[in-house]
Parts: C-alpha cells; structure tokens; sequence
C-alpha cells in the first residue's frame, strides 16, 4: 500500500495524530520508525495508566523500552467535556460505535482544552536506546503504531488523556439519563403549576379586568342581533280601538320602546368612543 492508500484508509482523527509526526523535520528517521512499525518491530504496547510502555525490537539483541505520554485532563476537566458531550446524542451514538464525531475537537476547545497536542514537544518521550535524538526510531514506530491503534478504538486517544473507555461511557450515560428524567418530569411540573394556578382564582374578582386596554384592538359597534324587546315580546295591554292608522296601544308602546332603545345605543356607542364628552 502507498502512503496516499494508507492516508485514505485511516480515520480522521488517526490520521491527525500522524500529521504531527509527519511535520518533523528529520525525515529519515522518520521513514525509519514506519519501517520498524510496518515490519512488526514494536513487540508491545501497553497503558499504565496514561502513560504507554512499549518494547522495540532495533539493532541489538535486547528490545529498547520506550514510554510515551500526555500531559492528562484533571478529573475536573473531563467533567466538563463529558458534560459538553451529553448534551448532543450524536457523540454518545458515535463513540458507543466506534467512532470519533467529526467535530469532536470543539467540544475540547469549547473547554479550553485540546484533544491533541499541538507540537511534539506536548509528547514526552523516552527511550532506552544511545540516540540522543528525540524522537528517535524507536520512538516514532510507536507514534506511528498508535496511529493504527486510534483508527481501531479511538478511546485509546482519550486514554492518553487521562480517562478510560468504561468511565466515558458510564458518565455519558448517567448524564443523559439524568437529562431524559428531566424532561419527562418537567410537563407534570407545568401542569402542576397550572392546576394550582386555576384554584387560586377569586370568584368574587373573576370577572374584572384591571389593566389598559389597548385601544387599536377595541372595537365598538352597536348591537345588530336579537334585542330584549325582542325576547320579550309584545307588551300586554289591553286591546283600544284602531285608529286611523291601525295600531293597538301595545303597537305603540312598543315603537315608542323600540325608537328609546335605538337612541339609547347610539348614545352608548358616542361615550364609548368619547366623542362630544368632557
């Protein structure tokens, strides 16, 4: 495989790691350390607690030790990112399959922290070989080992920082469990509210209406439906003669009544509006 294939095939953020070590000036001990990492020079590499611990196998019959490490987030510190990261299903989704949310870094820099280093001097390394160089070969088949490892597991990445796979999970878990339960709980908390609300409503206030009205949303008209006249019928009184015009007295009573009424309405209206009053 070439290295653009290799490039290609490697996840983002393994791919990340390697560009740091890429940027160093010495490419031939670079090219070197890829070698001894290709060809299964590095006999092992195991965590003791932040730190990695590997054996090379180089030149000499005895395998070199070298260690490698990060500076690790406080316990504070990973409380935030975890807390940062409940709040998007996304990166719980993401990290449970295997993978490294594409915008994972913001969730580190949002924190004031960075998830990788920003030289190689952030990486402390040794190694038990006689190169004063650093990183030497030996160093960089490990670099470059890890690099394969990240796109296997990416919590392997956070390890370096200072937290594990199970304590990730676990916190991410119980946030977001903690956040589901609230929200559940808060529509019996508004209808609780509300109930008590709808009780503490004084019958004897329940029609007034204490503030300003706004006046562009009043609007006055006078009655054009049924009028008390109407339910009320004809007034009954006692049948007179027909006049000329043919009305009873009840038939004048109630024209009398309904010509008041009209004037008493338009009248109404005039007040309302303030208009001709002092």
């Amino acid at each position: 495989m070439t290295n653009d294939t290799l490039q290609g095939s490697r996840e983002w953020w393994s791919q990340r790691w390697l560009d740091l070590l890429d940027s160093y000036r010495f490419k031939k001990r670079l090219e070197r350390g890829r070698i001894y990492a290709r060809q299964g020079n590095v006999l092992s590499i195991e965590f003791q607690g932040a730190k990695v611990l590997a054996r090379v196998q180089g030149s000499e019959q005895e395998p070199y030790k070298v260690s490698l490490s990060l500076d690790p987030f406080t316990e504070e510190q990973w409380g935030y990112v975890i807390e940062t990261m409940s709040q998007k299903s996304m990166f719980s989704a993401k990290l449970l399959a295997g993978e490294m949310p594409q915008n994972m870094e913001d969730v580190f820099t949002a924190n004031g922290l960075s998830l990788f280093p920003f030289t190689l001097s952030d990486v402390h390394s040794k190694c038990s070989c006689p190169d004063k160089a650093n990183p030497c070969k030996h160093v960089a088949a490990v670099y470059y080992q890890l690099g394969d490892r990240f796109s296997e597991d990416p919590f392997v990445l956070f390890k370096l920082r200072g937290s594990t796979k199970e304590k990730i999970i676990s916190d991410l878990r119980h946030l977001r469990s903690k956040t589901v339960k609230t929200s559940q709980n808060e529509p019996s908390e508004v209808q609780e509210s509300t109930h008590e609300k709808r009780f503490s409503v004084k019958i004897e206030s329940f029609w007034q209406y204490n503030e300003p009205l706004e006046s562009s949303l009043v609007v006055i008209v006078p009655s054009t439906g049924e009028t008390i006249l109407d339910v009320l019928g004809s007034i009954p009184l006692a049948k007179e003669e027909e006049n000329l015009t043919n009305l009873t007295a009840a038939d004048v009573v109630m024209k009398y009544l309904d010509t008041v009424y009209k004037d008493v309405s338009q009248k109404a209206v005039l007040a309302a509006m303030n208009v001709g009053g002092g």
